[in-house]
């Protein structure tokens, strides 16, 4: 097939056969991995893929090296992580795509249906649109968490999603993996303390434009957790996802909460004060 793609792992041996196994036809499947200790490469050369190793420092930094430094076999990249799958809807669309030469987007943004306790959380956490298909020598990333891409020319919208699976290791994964985010993004939160509001990003006809700029807006906003909760749980009608859809909205919202309160602590450790 004419698309590359880029897998990042660490310590993935839970999801990485799963993922690659919703790969079968793609003959260049770049396993990027941060030096697992468990089966994760094991696994992943078993399956055909190959194998370049480097140690993770933060995502832009890490994503920007893979655009850099790997040798992709072919022109256009798809990047999943392992606790997400191609569907076929969305591998016939993107090679649709690749093999239009006159197409002239360098980039495309793609959604993806989040599960939680075995149901797709359809409107709590609908599939909002973030950059995984592109040509790697158009694409740099920003910020140390969430990275957001800097794409060199035009940019398009596909219509089909991924699955994401990003509770497969259970909470205490999650827990674990988001107490090292939020301080990431905290410290991201601290850095546009100076910098001006863009409101009229939040009226642009691009959808992602609008999404970056209420993102930004959100870490000066009072009461951000249960800003979060009710717009997620009420406005996104996410009471519609039963139980499941609660139980997202909480942990989203307490997500929240640890951004803000770290936030916190980075604002009194500037001041000199007791933490």
């Amino acid at each position: 097939m004419s698309i590359s793609i880029l897998i990042l792992t660490l310590n993935e041996e839970t999801n990485i056969g799963a993922c690659l196994d919703s790969l079968a036809g793609f003959d260049d499947i770049v396993v990027f991995d941060s030096v697992s200790k468990d089966k994760t490469v094991e696994i992943a050369v078993a399956k055909g893929a190959r194998i370049v190793e480097r140690p993770f420092d933060n995502w832009a930094a890490h994503q920007n090296w893979a655009m850099d430094n790997i040798d992709f076999k072919h022109g256009w990249v798809f990047y999943l992580d392992a606790d997400e799958r191609m569907t076929p809807e969305l591998r016939d669309e993107i090679l649709a795509i690749a093999r239009d030469s006159a197409r002239p987007e360098v980039a495309y943004y793609c959604g993806r249906k989040n599960f939680f306790l075995g149901k797709w959380i359809r409107h709590a956490m609908p599939p909002g649109m973030i950059m995984r298909f592109f040509k790697p020598k158009k694409i740099r990333f920003e910020r140390l968490v969430n990275p957001v891409p800097v794409i060199d020319g035009p940019h398009g919208y596909l219509r089909h999603f991924f699955e994401h699976y990003n509770f497969s290791k259970g909470l205490t994964e999650w827990f674990d993996k988001h107490n090292k985010y939020s301080l990431f993004e905290a410290m991201e939160g601290m850095k546009l303390r100076e910098k001006p509001v863009g409101l009229g990003a939040l009226f642009s006809g691009d959808r992602f434009e609008r999404r970056r700029a209420l993102k930004e807006l959100s870490f000066r906003m009072p009461l951000r957790p249960l800003v979060k909760f009710l717009y997620m749980y009420v406005l996104k009608l996410g009471f519609l996802d039963g139980r499941a859809g609660y139980t997202y909205c909480k942990l989203q919202s307490m997500y929240e909460y640890m951004i803000v309160v770290k936030m916190r602590e980075l604002a009194r450790k500037e001041r000199g004060l007791p933490v």
